[in-house]
């Protein structure tokens, strides 16, 4: 009795737990483990050049045969999608469809009345929801400055819009903006409401993340944070043809609609461009083609979701890349080779190789000389800014065996962050990292706290240097501090600077 009366007092938690993918080996799904040992090998050797892996994943007939985190990254970290939140927002769509609720060939006009121009052009006015999913909305350049306002739908519908919607590829994150709106519209919920009992419930995923608006709208084409294995039921689900544990989840016929290709990015490009870009392969429904037949969730800095049908096979990465194409010709030249033409391999001894290999993944934290004096002469004092433009008042920091710490005095609010030396102090901040949408009205607000691992090391006596990874987010922070005497300038820089300096301030020691 008293069983039963447990089980029903957790069956709504058992309920809402996630549930795991099936496990394999790689032989025994027709994988070589070597070739994935051979990646791992070839990513060590980049990391240092522009390539960092956060996580892998490789599943073949359904089931899970290679997994690693590189620490201090971790399989219950959710993690930013940026782009790949694009295919979810198409996915929404593709359930209101079903439901009667829309069409694709609806006019987005249609659906926001109260929010149109004086003036209606005739290329807004033919705009359709197709034309958005598909990334010819008619735009030359992307209205990317309409999500500095509040009203980013009246915004984007204020925008001109030269060319005839349909015939020319641009890639417009405020476009899949305007599809999660629509989502918004005809639903009454935001799209991550929208799709918890669809899909994310059937596949046992829950607890995740999805900025929004100043209007409370999730942001459809970036935003959205959820784990590795999240990822790969998404792949899996889409490789299935929308069916889960015998059930149909998504609509019938929506995957093979969504994965098409529905427009060139390069009418022009010559077949050798083609045949070595995974971004001239041509677009879907917020989903791209890639080589070897296959197609894609994809998230600047490397997040993806490679979807193999000819191999029955899904590839998951996370990382933070810089060029993103030669994070492809890896997975292409390794990963993708490795999955062999059978279902089955004769066992190998490089599988128990691989298996230790994935379990001691990871990324070394800073160390270099013992600067006792130094860290004896800041510790605990105010490093007081110049006068700058990005609101940075002060900075302390703090030196202890077990509890060192940097401290930012930023828009009149205090952030603290433990730092390691030889080690990662893990941490959580609500202080906002480094972030390709940071200029956006309601940046981030709304998510929790944000996990860090740090660590710090002296390069030399006058020169301190600090390494914050937001270890939920595919970036990294770099603060170096250059004393000479009372005086510092104080470098920050993150992975997606490009061609534009990093920011250098001046403080000095209070």
């Amino acid at each position: 009795m008293r069983k039963l009366i447990l089980l029903l007092f957790l069956g709504p938690c058992l309920l809402a737990q996630d549930v795991r993918l099936p496990r394999s080996t790689p032989e025994k799904e027709g994988v070589h483990s070597e070739g994935i040992l051979q990646f791992l090998d070839a990513a060590e050797s980049v990391s240092s050049k522009g390539i960092q892996f956060h996580s892998m994943m490789l599943l073949r007939h359904g089931k899970v045969v290679a997994e690693g985190w590189w620490s201090p990254y971790r399989s219950d970290l959710k993690h930013t999608m940026y782009s790949v939140s694009k295919s979810y927002t198409a996915t929404a769509i593709g359930f209101a469809v079903a439901e009667g609720r829309m069409t694709v060939n609806d006019p987005v006009i249609s659906f926001f009345p109260d929010l149109l121009p004086d003036t209606i052009s005739p290329h807004l006015a033919a705009m359709k929801v197709k034309d958005l999913l598909s990334m010819s909305g008619g735009y030359e350049k992307e209205p990317n400055q309409i999500v500095t306002g509040d009203d980013w739908v009246k915004n984007f519908l204020a925008a001109p819009v030269p060319l005839e919607p349909g015939t020319h590829f641009l890639y417009n994150s405020m476009g899949t903006y305007v599809l999660s709106a629509i989502v918004t519209k005809v639903t009454g919920q935001t799209a991550l409401e929208y799709l918890q009992p669809r899909l994310f419930d059937p596949l046992g995923i829950h607890g995740l993340d999805w900025e929004t608006s100043p209007a409370g709208i999730n942001t459809g084409g970036w935003g959205l944070r959820q784990r590795t294995e999240d990822m790969a039921k998404f792949g899996q689900l889409f490789l299935q043809r929308g069916k889960w544990g015998g059930k149909q989840i998504l609509p019938m016929g929506w995957v093979e609609e969504a994965s098409s290709r529905k427009i060139w990015q390069n009418p022009d490009a010559t077949q050798a461009q083609k045949d070595s870009s995974d971004w001239l392969q041509g677009y879907c429904y917020q989903m791209w083609r890639g080589r070897h037949d296959s197609y894609r969730g994809d998230g600047a800095m490397g997040q993806f979701i490679i979807i193999l049908p000819e191999k029955d096979a899904v590839i998951i990465t996370t990382a933070e890349v810089n060029d993103m194409q030669k994070e492809f010709n890896l997975i292409w030249k390794y990963l993708y080779n490795a999955i062999s033409d059978q279902n089955v391999l004769p066992e190998s001894k490089a599988c128990v190789a691989l298996a230790d290999r994935l379990a001691q993944l990871g990324y070394e934290p800073l160390s270099g000389i013992v600067n006792p004096a130094m860290e004896q002469k800041l510790s605990g004092r105010t490093l007081k800014f110049a006068e700058n433009g990005i609101g940075y008042e002060s900075m302390r920091l703090v030196f202890a065996k077990d509890h060192s710490f940097v401290q930012f005095q930023q828009e009149e609010q205090n952030y603290r962050i433990r730092i390691g030396n030889g080690t990662w102090a893990l941490d959580n901040t609500i202080r906002k990292g480094p972030y390709l949408v940071a200029r956006a009205a309601n940046n981030m607000e709304g998510l929790p706290p944000f996990q860090t691992a740090s660590s710090y090391y002296w390069e030399d006596e006058h020169t301190l240097k600090l390494l914050l990874r937001y270890i939920d987010s595919p970036h990294t922070e770099f603060i170096t501090l250059s004393f000479a005497g009372d005086d510092a300038e104080v470098t920050f820089s993150h992975s997606f600077l490009g061609n534009n300096p990093p920011e250098k301030l001046m403080v000095h020691l209070e």
